[in-house]
């Protein structure tokens, strides 16, 4: 059974930082793309970043870029978002997922989902 533990979220202030993980087990790591998703209250679900281990791709959403960082640690079966100069419109759930097919920021590749942690950044 394919499972993705999501932890780390929190209530930081703006300009501060978090690091998210997402724990996978129950597949062969480095056959899949682990991505990261948020969604803010009352708003669409957003793409916000994806690793490839075995290829070292990486993909970020405009809104994050130069702020958020995705790592992996294999020996882990654990993929890091490194989060930043944190704003308060980065708000949300965040949830990490997992593709065999593919790799990127569109949800519907997307075979496995954990469950959110909630980050609040506060002004």
């Amino acid at each position: 059974e394919v499972q993705l533990q999501a932890s780390g979220g929190g209530l930081v202030q703006a300009g501060r930082s978090l690091r998210l993980s997402c724990a996978a087990s129950g597949l062969t790591f480095d056959d899949y793309a682990i991505g990261w998703f948020r969604q803010a209250p009352g708003k669409e679900r957003e793409g916000v970043s994806c690793i490839n281990s075995r290829y070292s791709n990486t993909y970020y959403a405009d809104s994050v870029k130069g702020r958020f960082t995705i790592s992996s640690d294999g020996a882990k079966n654990t993929v890091y978002l490194q989060m930043d100069s944190l704003k308060p419109e980065d708000t949300a759930v965040y949830y990490c997922a997992a593709s065999l097919s593919s790799e990127g920021l569109d949800a519907d590749i997307y075979d496995y989902w954990g469950q959110g942690t909630l980050v609040t950044v506060s002004s």
